[in-house]
Parts: structure tokens; sequence; C-alpha cells
């Protein structure tokens, strides 16, 4: 179900340009980018993985991780084959590396009914790097808004200036996944990133365009857990998206091909906490550690807990209606407000051949 790609540009001797994401491909006739899923047919690229969906699940929305957005609420989760980076230890290899255009058939009309079927209110592309099917995943979104479900991307922010502006206005919220908290060396050895300039591109075009926008860091321990690395991002971070922007640090496990270091130790990630706060960020959250009191939601100005979290389900939720705090007063700058019923909050297979995802958090974690 390939389909003629509108994110490129055709360049003399037949060749295109891919301008999907930063790396912004060159093919002569006949070759496929990076990704492995876009290609060069006749002088048009193609998207060869248009409607063809290799993992799809029903998630809770705090798996993605957001924090901020919608809580207690389910999405649809899908992702398709290929990636744009080469992350040494994905956790979704299967089909992030996949270099054929695997998967099933799915329409986008077909992805809105599924979610509006399985109480979903919302659709998050995920598990691969949602940017290189921009095409398919706008074509969803706009048949998810016209349902009256919100829209989310999980990415490692690796887009291009033409991906953003393509998808101005589709996208409700994002997270954005970090690697060894945007170090340059970190991004060119372990998942082949020349650096992490487009990612915050992405992060101030996409909060200026009223995206809601999430960051994620993945703490690699021993090779990607500088506490200067990380103080230069959350530094960053307040200057660009402001002090209450939410940062997870995320819990790091070994898979793929690198299988010779320990899961992050959690001294670790409680170091880099206090770092992050002392930097200024208001609302830093530890993932992928089981209950920890770094999980839950404390009001910056009284320092009360107003929302605790167990895993990626909510336990206890005390903002007032306008989300402010209880107790001072503080408006909470969190979207939404939480179901009257929590909903369930493991992950949930679709029924009928989408049998399951693949093993893209296990053990589980947030984002891809």
């Amino acid at each position: 179900m390939s389909t003629p790609d509108r994110l490129f540009e055709s360049l003399p001797g037949g060749k295109t340009r891919c301008t999907a994401c930063a790396r912004y491909c060159v093919l002569p006739p006949g070759a496929r980018g990076f990704c492995f899923v876009r290609q060069n047919v006749g002088g048009r690229l193609e998207l060869l993985t248009y409607g063809r969906v290799a993992a799809l699940q029903v998630d809770p929305v705090e798996k993605k991780p957001l924090a901020h957005y919608r809580p207690g609420t389910r999405v649809l989760s899908l992702g398709t084959a290929g990636c744009n980076w080469r992350c040494q230890y994905c956790q979704n290899w299967q089909i992030s590396q996949e270099r054929e255009a695997t998967g099933r058939p799915l329409a986008p009309e077909e992805a809105v009914r599924l979610a509006l079927r399985e109480g979903c209110s919302g659709v998050t592309f995920t598990y691969n790097e949602p940017t290189i099917f921009a095409e398919y995943a706008r074509d969803v979104m706009r048949s998810a808004h016209r349902a009256g479900l919100f829209t989310n991307f999980v990415t490692n922010g690796y887009l291009s200036r033409e991906a953003l502006e393509f998808l101005r206005g589709e996208l409700d919220a994002i997270s954005i996944d970090l690697k060894g908290s945007g170090e340059p060396g970190f991004l060119r050895k372990y998942v082949a990133a020349k650096g992490p300039g487009p990612i915050f591109e992405s992060m101030e075009t996409l909060r200026r365009q009223g995206v809601h926008v999430e960051i994620t860091d993945l703490i690699v321990p021993q090779v990607g857990d500088d506490p200067e690395a990380l103080r230069d991002l959350a530094r960053r971070i307040v200057d660009r998206l402001g002090p209450q922007t939410p940062l997870h640090l995320l819990r790091w496990h070994p898979d793929y091909r690198m299988l010779d270091l320990p899961p992050t130790p959690l001294p670790t990630l409680e170091r880099l906490h206090a770092i992050a706060r002392s930097a200024g960020l208001q609302f830093v959250y530890l993932g992928n550690v089981g209950p920890h009191p770094l999980a839950h939601t404390y009001c910056p100005n009284c320092g009360r807990r107003v929302v605790e979290r167990e895993g990626f389900a909510l336990r206890s939720w005390e903002l007032t209606g306008s989300n402010a705090c209880p107790h001072c007063g503080e408006r909470i700058p969190i979207v939404g407000r939480p179901p009257d019923r929590y909903l369930p909050t493991e992950p949930t297979p679709i029924a009928g051949p989408w049998s399951a995802a693949p093993r893209a958090h296990g053990p589980p974690r947030p984002g891809r």
C-alpha cells in the first residue's frame, strides 16, 4: 500500500531529496533512504509503509509518557517498520531496524474506528520513529480529529523544518525522546545522529505552534549519564521552553546490541533528578522505575503532593476543578482531568489480527 510521498524535492538526474527528517537523504532512482522505507521510484519518493502497521495496541497515555496531558485516558498506539536512527539498545529493534516494508494494512479511517471501538481518547504514533511515516500519520490524525480524538507523537525529535510545517495543526501533544541528555558524542556513537541541533529546533517550533511538549531523557549508565550534560539539557529546556515543561528521566534496560551494561541504577536517576530540579525545572519525573515518590506531581509552590501515580496508573488526584493545588491555589499546568472512573492502565492487545505489539517496553518503559 505505497503512496507517492509529499515530503521530497526533485533533483537533476532523476534523484530526489527526502525532506521528512533532518538527514535529508539524497536518493538516486531505486534507492531507499536511511530509514529503509522511503524510496525513489521514477523520480518521486514513495512511502512504502503507508497504511502498513507493524505494531498496534491500546495504552494508557501515561506510558507515552505524558504526565501533563489528558491524564487517565487511553490511546491507540501504532507504529510501522523502519527508523531514522540506529539506537544500539533499541527495545523495538525487530520493527525499527526492519529493512522491508512489513506490516498489516490499516487505512487511516479504520485506525480511528479501532480507537473508538476500544474506548480510546486519542491516537499515538510510537514504537518506531513516526517522522518517517509522516504522510500516513497526518492522514490518520485528520481522521482522528474529525472523530473528536487527540493526537500524539512519541519521537526522537529529528524532524526537518519541512515536516514541522507539514504537520502544523495536526499534533496535539508530543513526547520528545532524547538519548544521553542529547550529548553530541553519545548521539553519534550510539544512535548514528550527527547532533542535537534539529531536536531542539523541533522542540521550540512545536511549542510555538501550540503543541503540548514533554521531554524524556533515556539515561544509559556509564556512557550516557553525565551530570553536566543533564544540567545543560535542563537549563536549555528552562531557557527555550520554560520551567514548567515536564522532563521524564527514564531508566534504561539492556537490549539489542548493548547487553553488557546493567539497568540504570536508581541512585543515578535520583541524583540526576536533583540536578534537573536545581537547574530550574519544576516538574521532573522518574520513569520505568516502578512505584517511586519521584513519579508523582508536587506543587512547585508549596511542595505538597497533588497527583499520585503507580507505574502508569493514577492513584489519587487532589487538584481542584481548575487543576489548582488545593493547599495553596497554585495552578498546575496539566491539560484535562482524569475520567470519573480510572481506566485500565495496562497495555491491551487489539482483538482480531492485531494480537500483540512488539516487546516495546520490556521491561516496560515509556516511549518507543
